[in-house]
């Protein structure tokens, strides 16, 4: 972890995901009405799923119970990526650089992870 980090929005990776809920959050206002409780809910929900755990694990002062929601951010972030294939998929926009900036905090998570392992 970075030790100079005084709290959670000194995280590098905490600031690249919530931007990506930002443009989330964008992208998806004008998605169809009939995706309200659908795609548009479950991809917010995601997401926001993804830097809410970063926030909880930089809090935790075990090695386990930073792991612990770091891993639960790692899930939601896969869950966010296969929403924004199924949006591409159902041309309802392109995610194609969402896609990449997701791939981007899936490598930070996992350095976050791997240095909260190999710290004392």
């Amino acid at each position: 972890m970075d030790n100079k980090s005084k709290c959670f929005k000194d995280l590098f990776v905490w600031q690249k995901m919530h931007q990506i809920v930002l443009e989330i959050y964008k992208m998806t206002k004008d998605f169809p009405k009939t995706e309200i409780f659908g795609i548009t809910n479950q991809i917010r929900r995601s997401s926001v799923s993804v830097a809410a755990n970063i926030v909880e694990g930089y809090s935790k002062k075990s090695k386990i119970d930073k792991n612990r929601f770091f891993n639960i951010a790692q899930g939601s972030l896969e869950e966010t990526h296969y929403f924004l294939i199924l949006i591409q998929d159902l041309n309802y926009a392109n995610t194609n650089e969402l896609i990449i900036k997701i791939d981007e905090v899936g490598k930070m998570l996992k350095g976050y992870i791997n240095a909260i392992n190999n710290s004392k």
